[in-house]
């Protein structure tokens, strides 16, 4: 068996993970059975209700967000024997974007942008934020926005359409603006809902998921990881769809053609819902994993049989500007068509594991690479 191939790690003899054989039928909130490539290893690092996009603070600190459940929590001593998980925020309004700068964390609501000062010294309880950004384009539909700094300092939040398939001024793009708040402006366009963008270690480049349209069927449009190496591109929403798409309603595709929009750097399968993702800038894993990119598929929830729940894996070339091909990473939250967890964040711990956030079990798990077995090697 090569090491590239697919075996199974966990294993009851492995702390905090449960085996498939004793447990044919999962509850919901169990920890499943994963498979990784050889010498890879999945544990619990802590458990946090709904626990959503995840944002390192200092070496040993994390904070989460909870989206709809409206807290936000602190995990201290986080990579130490016995992490300590707190609420410090409650009766907040969908927050799932969370980024941290300069000892702040600043919160993206729907409707708003807030910043809770020196946060590291209020982990018993935040007090009133301060309010950045208050005129967002709230809507029903995919009101959650992503959160995160680029490597020009700037801050980025996405804004995704308030619907399946429509034409609304200010959304499906993604922001840039200052800390403050200040010089806000629309860095990219065309994108129906993006969860999750990092920028390549190297190039700089900003590189994001965006979940394709419904109701066109269970295999198409694709969902896309894209890369917008400059400001002011458009990746085809509303009137194309996965770079080759044309949308079915005359009006919507009356509003541009494929030729005019951004293809996909890789196009992923329909409706695995990638969210969460990350460049791997740590050491832990084998050199052939540093500056790829790693996606949480959140998994489907309208085709026929269910697609995702899984962490993927996207190759990219030597120059870090092209895809080479996608594959399965890290399985075992899908078994048949019960789910029992939704991978939703992804991020490299300082020790260069890899954490993934699951926000229907309430998990953070660490990935960890301890090596190839010789059986594995042969």
């Amino acid at each position: 068996m090569t090491a590239r191939r697919w075996v199974l790690c966990a294993l009851l003899a492995i702390p905090g993970i449960a085996s498939a054989a004793n447990a044919p039928e999962q509850a919901a909130n169990s920890v499943p059975t994963f498979t990784a490539p050889a010498g890879f290893r999945v544990d619990v690092l802590a458990d946090v209700p709904k626990a959503r996009s995840i944002v390192l603070a200092g070496p040993d600190t994390l904070f989460v967000s909870t989206q709809f459940a409206g807290q936000l929590y602190a995990i201290t001593n986080a990579f130490g024997p016995a992490p300590v998980v707190r609420v410090i925020a409650e009766k907040l309004k969908i927050p799932n974007g969370i980024a941290f700068a300069d000892g702040d964390l600043y919160v993206a609501q729907p409707d708003r942008l807030i910043r809770f000062r020196k946060v590291l010294d209020q982990l018993d309880g935040l007090g009133e934020p301060e309010v950045i950004v208050d005129d967002l384009p709230a809507g029903k539909l995919h009101s959650w926005r992503y959160l995160a700094f680029g490597p020009d300092g700037k801050l980025y939040m996405s804004i995704g359409a308030p619907c399946n398939i429509c034409d609304a001024p200010g959304t499906a793009l993604i922001l840039r603006m200052n800390r403050d708040g200040s010089e806000r402006e629309v860095y990219a366009r065309g994108i129906r809902n993006s969860v999750g963008f990092d920028w390549h270690p190297v190039t700089g480049e900003l590189w994001f998921t965006d979940n394709g349209r419904d109701m066109l069927g269970d295999d198409k449009p694709a969902d896309e990881l894209n890369r917008a190496p400059a400001a002011g591109l458009h990746f085809g929403f509303p009137f194309c769809h996965g770079g080759n798409i044309v949308d079915p309603d005359p009006a919507m595709a009356a509003l541009g053609r494929c030729s005019d929009a951004e293809p996909p750097a890789q196009a992923l399968p329909a409706h695995v819902a990638a969210v969460g993702m990350a460049f791997y800038t740590g050491t832990m894993f084998p050199p052939e994993y540093r500056g790829q990119v790693f996606i949480a598929e959140h998994g489907s929830w309208n085709r026929s049989s269910k697609i995702g729940y899984r962490v993927s894996l996207v190759r990219l070339d030597a120059s870090g500007k092209e895809a080479l091909g996608y594959e399965p990473f890290i399985e075992g939250w899908l078994n048949g068509e019960t789910a029992t967890g939704r991978p939703a964040d992804i991020l490299v711990a300082p020790d260069g594991s890899l954490l993934v956030s699951d926000d229907q079990a309430g998990k953070i798990y660490r990935v960890s690479y301890t090596g190839a077995s010789p059986e594995q090697k042969k």
